[in-house]
């Protein structure tokens, strides 16, 4: 055979994300671009040529995960390419880890594939290398993250991210909508939007008017929504910052035309900890919208995340947070100790709270939110519930679903015993969007059998 024609073997490249739904989107268009370009991915690092390593650099703990990440790939593979936000850390990968090939930070695709085009040239042929359309995702099948912006123009003082992933830059609105028109066609059942600041979305560009497919749609928020619920899939809003103008999508959570479930970070409940932080809201006018929107909405799920320990946070402070997650009965509630992440400003305010006292604090809101969630979740006892299944387990014959009001990864979950006697209820498939009427719960999750 003439060697000219021989076809020669793909180079591999393994690859690693960590970090938030932002940076597994940012994995995901890496990977697309590689399988374009193609590479092949290799799931193993003794069968790859090269790795690529996608890393978070938010807080402390995410930090020694990536540089343990990026140290064990060095110690199996030896060729690495590190991404993400601990690269745009200063050079603590390549203090850590002189041997990186290269670093690059965040939403960096294209100094990625110049790395990688550097130290291992692809090896393109046209008639194999085919994406699909919708491009190469690290989610299952049936939901996908949509990211429709890049960057924050906040200035949280316990928060890096705009030094990492700069200013606010939406993306185009035509750009997101054509991204969920194909995702939707190959068979995504959810969607689950994300950015650093979902409802900033359009800002940096005067909410300026695209056209898809003829039609003339703002790049904003609501316009946004609008346009997205006409797939005909679930679309789950994420990172919510509560400006006045996230009133207006409530009423499509009413019609039906998104998830009544809205992601938003309040933080904390004490007005003089959420000035120190640069947060806008206070707790009077928080309570206000949440009564509000519920009273529009009265579905509605609402999660937030909350920090305990932040500098200066006395027992009185904390006390007003345990107070309003009485008065406010969130539905979906993550608490986190203050990380004191290098770069941030907190770091520079007096009144450093304990390790210790930071996780007894943690420990006794968890218990709080626990038993307002047990008590939430029991009211859906005997209700119908529209769930999409994630997980079928043959082996345990149990089917692991979620509720609209629950997100992967995050939330709880819905359990469904697959019977014996009924073989029309055996033929699901992961992604099935079916309704179950609920028959148990706890804190965090609930049982059900399905509707007839």
């Amino acid at each position: 055979m003439n060697s000219s024609t021989t076809k020669q073997t793909p180079h591999r490249i393994g690859f690693v994300s960590l970090g938030c739904p932002k940076a597994t989107v940012d994995s995901e268009h890496i990977l697309t671009q590689l399988r374009a370009e193609g590479y092949e991915i290799s799931p193993s690092y003794d069968g790859a040529d090269l790795v690529v390593v996608n890393t978070c650099g938010f807080i402390d703990a995410a930090v020694e995960e990536s540089l343990d990440a990026i140290g064990e790939a060095l110690d199996e593979n030896g060729k690495v390419i590190v991404t993400g936000c601990l690269g745009a850390k200063g050079d603590i990968v390549q203090k850590t880890h002189p041997n990186v090939l290269a670093v690059t930070g965040p939403h960096a695709t294209d100094e990625v594939m110049k790395a990688i085009h550097e130290h291992l040239p692809a090896e393109h042929d046209p008639f194999l290398d085919l994406v699909p359309p919708q491009g190469i995702r690290l989610t299952p099948r049936h939901y996908a993250y949509l990211k429709i912006s890049e960057g924050c123009n906040h200035h949280c003082t316990f928060c890096i991210i705009p030094d990492l992933r700069g200013k606010l830059v939406s993306r185009p609105v035509n750009d997101v909508l054509l991204e969920a028109e194909r995702l939707a066609a190959s068979g995504v059942k959810e969607l689950l939007v994300v950015s650093q600041d979902t409802s900033a979305y359009g800002v940096d560009v005067k909410y300026k008017t695209e056209f898809y497919n003829g039609m003339p749609v703002k790049t904003r928020m609501t316009e946004l929504c609008e346009a997205l619920s006409r797939f005909g899939i679930w679309v789950r809003l994420h990172y919510v910052y509560p400006y006045p103008h996230v009133n207006e999508i409530i009423p499509l959570m009413a019609e039906g035309k998104i998830l009544p479930y809205l992601d938003v970070p309040f933080q904390h409940a004490s007005p003089k900890i959420l000035k120190a932080m640069k947060r806008p809201a206070s707790k009077e006018n928080t309570m206000q919208r949440i009564k509000q929107w519920r009273e529009i909405c009265p579905e509605i799920t609402i999660r937030s995340t909350f920090i305990a320990g932040f500098p200066g946070e006395t027992e009185e402070d904390f006390q007003q947070l345990l107070d309003f997650l009485d008065e406010a009965q969130l539905d979906r509630v993550g608490c986190f100790a203050y990380s004191a992440v290098d770069g941030a400003k907190a770091n520079e305010l007096d009144g450093a709270v304990p390790e210790e006292v930071k996780q007894e604090r943690v420990a006794r809101f968890m218990e709080k939110q626990a038993g307002i969630s047990a008590n939430k979740l029991k009211q859906n006892i005997g209700k119908t519930r529209d769930v999409i299944i994630d997980a079928i387990d043959s082996e345990e014959k149990v089917i692991i679903a979620r509720t609209s009001s629950d997100a992967p990864d995050i939330d709880g979950l819905v359990y469904l015993d697959i019977p014996a006697n009924r073989p029309d209820k055996n033929d699901y498939q992961v992604g099935d969007i079916t309704q179950v009427t609920i028959t148990d719960t706890d804190e965090y999750d609930m049982w059900a059998d399905f509707s007839e």
